[in-house]
Parts: structure tokens; sequence; C-alpha cells
């Protein structure tokens, strides 16, 4: 026999290791050895660290993960992902099953019933057989592209097996955390100290988020994939397709069935509801699509989800446990909640010690005694929810359970507003969980995004009094935080630069920071844009404030009371002396346009000249208004790269206009 060259034998390894490892993790049939599949691992490892000019970043090696990472890059998806419509009463999939039927005038048509795994949604592009991109599924239109962890995936194919697959195609899946290896991370964690995941899906979309992705290798994630997309599939059914796409070495889902009839998907619904039970992965219910993908196409997409396919999800399992006691917790807002705190029971896979009782009401109306046994179920398979007390098993002579009258943090006699549910504490600038809490807040993602400061973090730093009030923030320096516990130099570094890019933050969202009563995200944002200034805010009166959309008399008398506070006023004072944003930009207080007024836009696909972000600024600036779906009310649709088929095929059907990037700009530049 030829002895072959090193770069024929690290051929022959990687096309042996990616036939072991699809016989493996996707086939569940192993033709070798564990022993046998290391020093093939570890060959080949050696021929490619004495070769460097032959490697490959597809080669079964690379499935390890790299400690070399950074944040992640946005990425447009070329097709929406959207979710899909929800249903809980196998009534209900008789109606869509009905409306599909009339939908198609009476023309015969199949429905594939497939499981619904709880994972974290993935888009998986390939290329000449080869794993390209994958992006997470983020808020439908654009997600991160996590290629580098997805890669440490065992069961998801680098190179695909021999086929008749597309030159390109996309195919979408969830990324999965089996029981097993949720199980033991949490034992670890917990062994090492760390807070436990909620739940698989939790634990799943955690570690895919992860930077390094040697961590994502050693979770042991998985993955199952349900529909394939692309200009030259296959076959011309949704089936065939993921039948094939199984043959190429992806994890489609053995309980994927072809059906005739309303009975058949009855019947897979009832055998499933019990079956799921014993699968190694999480499922929160079913999914029903139509098998004809020119079938599909006709019946088309409402606003927010597709016409051929529906999700079934299943009932809430419920658990009987022991109450142990309530205890009552103060909030950011000064709402007490009270907790039911539990014998721990399983529950949908995972442990439940705690649950919200909301207020004082909900305690009177559920009739909860010390001691009783109360039903608990998990709201969507994740929250848990108190709904009943097992009154056979009341103890007798046990007493009702009572609300607390003073605030457990700082012992402030409670507060009930009239024609509310909620007790709160008053004591708003002295009561040590509402201060954490107004801190941590301002700190988040959505507010003044200040990495590395969380809820532990807050906690130090108040307790060692560095921060009493979010103006202190802006005094830190590494050496306050170095030596807090769980932070060293570089976690203090990380901070103060966080702190330092908050000052840049735009003016709407350093509002919302604030912590006003009553004002979220939306109002928060408009009260920014119509008031210009925090000068004019701060000078409003409560009629004022009221005659500004979406602002009624409560929220009015909440912003005027909260900016007439002296601790309030000397922080906003402090913020703006540290350099926060205290007014819109300049380009932000421009006059508005009239060119786009009364108009309805819709923007779709990618753009050289502006962000969509920035788009849709423009297009508010300008008196349009940005809408998410194409309808008969819609006035044109700003179409960028690789905006998706289905958008383009509804605009022609309804007769809408698509204007071009450079025709956007060039309108808005003539004023036409």
């Amino acid at each position: 026999m030829t002895e072959l060259t090193p770069a024929g034998r690290v051929q022959q390894l990687r096309e042996e290791l990616h036939r072991h490892n699809h016989n493996y993790y996707v086939l569940n049939a192993p033709e070798i050895s564990d022993k046998e599949f290391d020093l093939m691992m570890r060959e080949l490892e050696e021929l490619e660290r004495e070769h460097p000019e032959l490697h490959d970043p597809l080669s079964p090696t690379q499935r390890v993960g790299s400690d070399l990472s950074s944040g992640f890059e946005h990425v447009v998806h070329e097709r929406p992902m959207m979710s899909l419509a929800n249903t809980y009463s196998i009534e209900e999939v008789d109606d869509w099953f009905r409306r599909v039927s009339d939908g198609l005038g009476g023309e015969p048509w199949q429905v594939v019933g497939e499981m619904k795994f709880d994972g974290t949604s993935i888009s998986l592009t390939y290329e000449r057989g080869q794993l390209v991109r994958a992006v997470t599924r983020g808020d439908g239109t654009q997600g991160d592209d996590v290629t580098r962890n997805v890669m440490t995936i065992r069961s998801i194919p680098l190179r695909l097996q021999p086929g008749n697959w597309p030159e390109r195609f996309e195919i979408r899946g969830e990324i999965l955390m089996p029981w097993e290896s949720f199980e033991r991370l949490n034992r670890e964690r917990f062994e090492n100290e760390e807070p436990l995941f909620a739940n698989p899906r939790n634990a799943a979309s955690g570690t895919l988020k992860t930077l390094d992705p040697r961590i994502v290798a050693a979770r042991r994630l998985d993955a199952r994939f349900y529909y394939l997309l692309g200009e030259d599939l296959p076959f011309p059914d949704h089936y065939q397709n993921m039948e094939a796409a199984r043959s190429w070495g992806f994890k489609v889902s053995s309980a994927m069935k072809l059906m005739d009839s309303l009975e058949q998907v009855n019947a897979y619904i009832n055998y499933w509801d019990e079956e799921r039970r014993k699968l190694p992965v999480a499922t929160d219910g079913l999914v029903f699509k139509v098998n004809s993908l020119r079938q599909q196409l006709n019946l088309g997409y409402t606003a927010k989800s597709p016409r051929w396919a529906i999700a079934y999800k299943f009932n809430p399992e419920r658990a009987c446990t022991p109450l142990r006691f309530v205890s009552f917790e103060t909030g950011r807002m000064g709402i007490v909640t009270p907790v039911a705190n539990l014998e721990p029971v399983l529950l949908s896979g995972t442990i439940v010690k705690r649950a919200s009782l909301h207020n004082e009401d909900i305690i009177r109306q559920l009739d909860i005694h010390e001691h009783d046994r109360l039903y608990v179920e998990k709201g969507g398979e994740i929250i848990p929810k108190i709904t009943g007390v097992d009154l056979k098993a009341r103890a007798e002579g046990s007493r009702p359970v009572e609300f607390v009258s003073h605030c457990p943090s700082c012992g402030t006699p409670l507060t009930r507003i009239e024609g509310e549910a909620a007790w709160w504490c008053p004591n708003r600038y002295g009561c040590p969980p509402q201060i954490t809490g107004r801190i941590e807040h301002f700190c988040a993602r959505r507010m003044m995004d200040i990495d590395g400061i969380g809820e532990e973090t807050v906690e130090q730093l108040y307790r060692h009094g560095i921060v009493t009030c979010i103006a202190d923030l802006y005094k830190l320096t590494t050496a306050d935080l170095s030596h807090l516990e769980g932070l060293g130099e570089r976690s203090a570094q990380r901070i103060i630069r966080g702190i330092e890019a908050s000052k840049s933050v735009p003016f709407e969202r350093v509002v919302y920071a604030l912590s006003i009563p009553n004002v979220g995200e939306t109002t928060a944002k408009r009260l920014a844009r119509t008031v210009q200034s925090m000068d004019r805010l701060l000078e409003m009166s409560e009629e004022e404030l009221t005659s500004i959309p979406d602002v009624g008399p409560i929220i009015a008398r909440c912003i005027f009371d909260f900016l007439r506070e002296p601790a309030n006023i000397s922080t906003i004072d402090a913020l703006r002396e540290a350099g926060v944003q205290m007014s819109l930009s300049e380009e932000q207080m421009q006059p508005k346009g009239t060119a786009l007024e009364g108009k309805q836009i819709v923007i779709s696909g990618t753009f050289s000249r502006h962000s969509r972000d920035e788009y849709k600024e423009i297009i508010e600036r300008e008196g349009g208004k940005n809408v998410g779906s194409i309808s008969k009310k819609t006035s044109f649709v700003l179409a960028g790269e690789n905006m998706g088929p289905a958008k383009a095929e509804k605009c022609a059907k309804l007769g809408i206009p698509m204007l071009s990037e450079e025709e956007f700009l060039k309108m808005l530049s003539n004023g036409d």
C-alpha cells in the first residue's frame, strides 16, 4: 500500500471523524469506542499542529472551541424569523384546520405534526455543503452571529453528508440543553455557589451567548431542526425536505408525522401530551404545518405569523406541595410582594421552591392558610404560579396568612392607594431595597447600559456606603471597586469604562433610567421627544404634562411630584454636572419635517447609507409612521438588500410601491 502524505492522512482522518460524529450524536449508532475516537482525534491534532498550512476552520478538532472571542456581530436575517400563533386547546387547532381548508378552497392538503422543542431558536446557513453562519432569532429581524459557538455542538454538521443539498440554503431549529446536561450543570453551579439556571431553555440561551466557546463545548448542547428554506430546495413539500435534511446529517425529530385528517391530528396531540415526558429534552407543545410549500405560499402570513402553521401548547404541569411560609419583599418602586416559599417540587423538569402571590387580594381570593398544601403550575412552563389550595389537607385550627402592616425592610407603615391592590412603602428615599433597585435599574442595558453592575455589585456598593444614589456612580474609581468581593482590577476598569460611556446615552433613556413612577420606556421616549430637555420638564405644570400624548392625569401627577422632591432635584443636578445627557441632541431637536406626514412605512432588508434604526428616526422626524407589516394601509416599503421574497410578493399583490435606499433619500432631498 502507498503511504499517505500528511495532507492525505489529515483529509482521511477528518472524513472519518465527521462520519463517526454523525453516527454517535445524530444516529445514536456508534461504530467505534470512545477510546478509538479519541486516538484518531489526537492523531489529527498532532498532524495539524505539525502542518499549520493544512488548517481548516471546519476540522473536527475545531469543535472544542477557542478562547479567542469577542462580542457578537448583529446580522440581519435574509428572511424574518416570525413567531407562530399559539393555542392551548384542541378545539382551536380544529378551527385552524378548518380555516386552512377554507383558505385552500377545498383543495386536498396534508398536515405535518412536529414537536415544539423548548430551546433557543437558531438559523444556520450552508454553502456548498459547509456551515458558513449561525444566527440567533434576536428580534426576528436581526440576531447575533454565534457561529463559533455553534461549531462546538457535535450534533450540528459542519460538513454535510453526501446528498442532493442545494448550493446554498438556510435551515432553522432549536438549540437545546438535554435534561441530563442541565441537571449536571446546575449541580456544578450549586457546588460552586453560583446562581442556578431556571430551566433548560434559559441554560441553552445563556450558554450560546457565552463568549468562550470552550464553555459552550463543555456544556454539551444539542439541536433539533424543523424547517428548510432556499431557492432550490430538493422537494416541493416540507416533509420530504426535512427527511432529506435528516439524510444530510441534521438531527430531525423522529416525532415528525405526515397526516391527512383532523382525527389524526387530534390523536397525535393526545399521544404526545403524555409521551413527551419521556423525551431527553424539554418540549412545550406541538407544531402543525401545511405540507405543500406552494400551499404555504398561497395561504401567506398575518402581521405576526404564518397562516399555514400553528403551535399547540401543552397544558402546564400541576403539582401540590406544602407551604413552608410566606415572605414579603419590597421592590424598586416600594411595592411589597408576598412570596410563597414551598417544599421543593419537580415541575416541568425543574425544582420549584418559590412562587409570587402578587398582592393581598390574591391571598384572600385563594384563602391561603399557614402550612396549606398549594397547587402550583408553570405559566408557559416557565413562571411558577399558585392556582389553588387543597382544602381537604388543611390542618384544623390553621390561621389565615396575614399581610404585613409595615415594610419588611425598613419598618415604615405601609400605604394602600384607594382602588389599587398593592401595598407600598412610602419611605422611597430611605428604604434599602428601593434605593438599590433604582440603582440597578439605572445601570441596566435598556437604560444607561453600564456593563458589569448587576444586583450583587449594587448590593455591595450600597452596603459599603460607596453608592447611596444613582449620582454616586459617577464618583466611582477603580480603587473603590477593585477591593469588592468578586471584582478584580479588570472588572473594575470595565465598570468605569461603562460609566464613562453612559454619559453619551440619549436623553430619552436617561428619563427612563430615573425610575419615575408609572413612566415606562415608551412614555419616557414620548416625554423626552416632546419636552426636549430636562430644564423644560422641570418647569412644566401638571396641566402641561397632561397635554403630552400618552400622559394622563395619574402619570402627570407622578412626574410632577417626582420632580418636586429635593432628593431627585439634587440627583438630577449631580447627573448634569457629571456630563449625563439632559436634552435631545442637536439633530433630534431640528424642526420636524412634513415630507412623510401621514404615511405608513415598512422598512425591510439591509442598508449601506444608514442603519435601520437611523431610518426609523428619519421617518419619524419627517412626520411618517413606522409600521412592522405590509397591509393595504402601507404607503410604501423602504426596501434594502436581502428583502424577503414573501414581502416583495405581498407588495406586488397589494400594489404597494417599493423604494430603494437611493430613491428614498432622493425623495426626501427633493421634498417630494
